[in-house]
């Protein structure tokens, strides 16, 4: 398998994040309700999400994952109780395009990791996986996610 790397500038941009910990055999179990908290709270301030829900994952511990789960805004929303506004930064990232179901996802990290030194380039923060289309509706063969690291 193939994992397509390239760099990309991203812009700034508004977000609501739930964070939480949890193992990686409960990662399926804590997304879904995470993003209905923030989907209630977008639609409480009359907003919908501009662009694919996300996970940072702010260490790679798989017995207790460090994560931020979370949905871009066009503007700025209130956080509130575990609902939390935040931005996403802006800058340079190195994005890995992965095809493929989401138990299978770590050789895209791995792959990014490696593209990164062979670019000499330093990852930044946290890595982020971006959901681009519906595991309810998509095969998982088929599912495409972007691994994205901002680099300096």
């Amino acid at each position: 398998m193939t994992y397509p790397c390239a760099m990309q500038e991203r812009p700034a941009q508004a977000a609501l994040v739930v964070r939480r910990r949890a193992p990686l055999a409960q990662l399926a179990a804590v997304l879904g309700p995470a993003w209905g908290e923030i989907m209630t709270q977008a639609a409480s301030q009359g907003a919908s999400p501009a662009g694919p829900p996300f996970v940072a994952y702010h260490n790679m511990d798989w017995q207790n994952l460090d994560l931020e789960i979370g949905m871009p805004f066009a503007t700025a929303l209130r956080g509130t109780g575990d609902v939390q506004a935040t931005t996403l930064p802006a800058g340079p990232a190195a994005v890995c395009a992965y095809t493929g179901p989401y138990d299978r996802i770590g050789a895209a990290h791995d792959a990014l990791q490696q593209w990164l030194v062979a670019q000499s380039r330093q990852a930044l923060g946290p890595a982020y996986e971006f959901y681009l289309n519906d595991p309810a509706t998509t095969a998982p063969a088929a599912l495409r996610t972007d691994v994205l690291q901002m680099v300096r």
